[in-house]
C-alpha cells in the first residue's frame, strides 16, 4: 500500500506583532493546525500583541474603551472581561474600577492579555515570532514573498501588512526645535516625560487622546507645572457617560450619500436622543457600528469631504477618554494648571534655556509668543507618510505593489482587503489588515473594529487556503504567509 503524500504547509508572513498582526495570526492558528500552516509575525518588540498602543509601561496611560467592550474575539464581547476578572489585576490596580462599575484597566494589561492568548501558539510551533524589523518585502517571479528583516530573510505565499502608526510629523512650524532638548518629539517613547521638572511650563501641541494621555502622566509623575495644549479647534477628546445606553438611532436602512447629508442625519438623531433622555454617547456607539454601511454609501468626493471637514469633529467624540484620565484634566483645569486653546503655529525658537512658540489664536489677528520648558508634540500618527517612513511599505511602494488610498489614511485595498497595486488590480497575496486599511472600510481605528476586520482577513486566507489544498495553489512556491508591521 503506498503512503499518502504529505500534505502541504502554506506559509503566512505578518509584519507587525502589535493588535491588529497577532489577531489576524491567532484567528488563522486557530483554523489551521501546524501541520498545515506556518505563522510567522515579524515584531521588533520582545512581546506579540502590545504593539505601540498596549506596550506602555507608564501606570496613567489606559484603555479608552470599557473592559466589556474590548475583545480578541468577535462574537464574545465578554472574552477580555472574563479574563481580566480571573488576573487579578483589578486587585493590584482598584482605580481601574469606575464608580460606575465599568473597568478601564492599564494598557499593558491588555497587552498581557493578547499574549496570553497568543502563547500556546508560540509554544507549539504554530506561530513563530521574528523579532526584528521588516525592511524590505520582495516579491518573487509569478508569486511567492521574501521578507527582508535584519534577523534573515523570511519567505511566504502569503504576506499581511499589519503595520503600527507612524510617529506623529513635527509641525513645520517647530521644526527648529528638533533637535532641542526640551523638544519631546515621540511622547510614548520610554521614559519619555522624565526629564520635565515639577515646575517646568509645558506645551503640547494637539489636543486629543495622546494629549490628555500625557497630561494624566506628568500630573502622576508630581508635576504642578502651567500646561497648555494647542490644536487648531481647541477641541479636547470627549468622557464615558455614567450610564451607558444601548446604541441608538438608524443611519444604514436609508444611509446618506452625501457628507451634508450624514451631518443632518447624525444631528436629527442627536436630538431625537435627548428628548428620549439618552446621552450623544449612546449615537456616536451606533455610527460605529454602522459605520462601513455609511462610508460604502458615500462616494469618493463625499468621503474625501467626510475626513477633510468633519474628521476632528468626529475623532474628539469618538475617541473617548478614560474618566480615570479625564478626571485629571477636569482637577487640572480648574485648578488653573491645564488649559486647551484654538490655535495655530506660527514659529518657534530655541533660546538655550527655554523653547519659544509663536501662535495665533483662531479668530484673532495679533500673533503671541510665550516660551515653554518643554513642548510635547501629539499630533497625531502621521497616516499620509506611513508608505514611506516604513521602510517594508516603502519597497512595497517603490515597487507599484501598494499605493496610498485616495483620502491619505493608508492603504489602498479592495473589499477582500487585498492590496491594490499601481496597475489599478489586487496583487495577489498581499493582504492589509488594521488601520492602513480604513480608506476602504471606514472606521477601523477602535479596537472592537480591529479585531473584526482581523478577524475577516484570517477568513479571507484561510478561503485561499482551503482552495489550495484542495488543488489550487496560493502561488507557484506554495509556501506560507507572513505578517508584518
Amino acid at each position: 500500500m503506498n503512503a499518502l503524500p504529505p500534505v502541504r504547509r502554506s506559509r503566512v508572513a505578518i509584519i507587525g506583532g502589535g493588535f491588529s498582526g497577532a489577531a489576524v495570526a491567532w484567528h488563522l492558528a486557530r483554523a489551521h493546525g501546524p501541520e498545515r500552516l506556518s505563522i510567522s509575525v515579524i515584531e521588533p518588540r520582545s512581546a506579540l500583541g502590545g504593539g505601540l498602543a498596549y506596550s506602555s509601561d507608564e501606570p496613567s496611560h489606559r484603555v479608552n474603551v470599557p473592559a466589556v467592550r474590548m475583545s480578541m474575539v468577535p462574537e464574545d464581547q465578554q472574552h477580555f472581561a472574563r479574563w481580566l476578572a480571573g488576573s487579578g489585576e483589578i486587585e493590584r490596580d482598584p482605580d481601574a474600577l469606575w464608580k460606575n462599575g465599568d473597568v478601564f484597566p492599564r494598557r499593558r494589561v491588555f497587552g498581557r492579555y493578547v499574549a496570553e492568548q497568543l502563547a500556546p501558539w508560540l509554544d507549539s510551533g504554530a506561530i513563530r515570532h521574528v523579532e526584528a524589523q521588516a525592511t524590505r518585502v520582495i516579491r518573487a517571479n509569478g508569486a511567492g514573498w521574501t521578507v527582508q528583516t535584519c534577523a534573515g530573510p523570511v519567505a511566504a505565499d502569503i504576506v499581511v501588512l499589519a503595520a503600527t502608526h507612524p510617529l506623529p510629523a513635527i509641525p513645520a512650524a517647530l521644526a527648529l526645535l528638533a533637535e532641542a532638548p526640551g523638544f519631546i518629539a515621540d511622547p510614548y517613547a520610554p521614559s519619555a516625560l522624565a526629564g520635565i521638572g515639577p515646575e517646568a511650563s509645558v506645551l503640547i501641541v494637539g489636543s486629543g487622546l495622546t494629549s490628555a494621555d500625557m497630561v494624566a502622566e506628568l500630573d502622576r509623575r508630581g508635576h504642578r507645572g502651567r500646561i497648555l495644549a494647542l490644536s487648531r479647534r481647541g477641541l479636547r477628546s470627549r468622557g464615558h457617560p455614567d450610564i451607558r445606553h444601548e446604541p441608538f438611532g438608524d443611519f444604514a436602512s436609508a444611509p446618506a450619500t452625501s457628507a451634508l447629508g450624514l451631518l443632518k442625519n447624525i444631528r436629527a438623531t442627536l436630538a431625537a436622543a435627548r428628548a428620549a433622555n439618552l446621552n450623544w454617547q449612546s449615537v456616536f456607539d451606533q455610527l460605529r457600528m454602522q459605520g462601513p454601511v455609511l462610508w460604502s454609501a458615500l462616494a469618493p468626493p463625499e468621503r474625501a469631504r467626510l475626513v477633510r471637514q468633519l474628521r476632528v469633529f468626529w475623532d474628539v467624540h469618538r475617541f473617548r477618554i478614560a474618566p480615570q484620565v479625564a478626571s485629571v484634566l477636569d482637577r487640572r483645569q480648574t485648578a488653573g494648571t491645564f488649559d486647551t486653546i484654538a490655535a495655530r503655529l506660527v514659529a518657534s525658537n530655541d533660546e538655550g534655556d527655554s523653547l519659544a512658540v509663536s501662535f495665533q489664536r483662531r479668530g484673532q489677528t495679533h500673533i503671541e509668543t510665550a516660551s515653554f520648558d518643554a513642548v510635547i508634540n501629539t499630533t497625531g500618527p502621521a497616516h499620509g507618510q506611513a508608505l514611506q517612513s516604513n521602510p517594508a511599505l516603502r519597497s512595497l511602494t517603490e515597487a507599484s505593489l501598494i499605493r496610498a488610498d485616495a483620502y491619505g489614511l493608508g492603504i489602498e485595498t479592495g473589499f477582500d482587503s487585498r492590496a491594490v497595486g499601481g496597475d489599478d488590480k489586487a496583487v495577489v497575496g498581499l493582504f492589509v489588515a488594521g488601520p492602513l486599511a480604513r480608506g476602504t472600510f471606514g472606521e477601523l481605528m477602535g479596537l472592537p473594529e480591529v479585531a473584526r476586520h482581523a478577524q475577516r482577513v484570517a477568513v479571507e486566507i484561510a478561503g485561499l487556503l482551503d482552495t489550495s489544498s484542495s488543488g489550487g495553489a496560493v502561488g507557484p512556491n506554495a509556501g506560507g504567509v507572513a505578517v508584518a508591521g
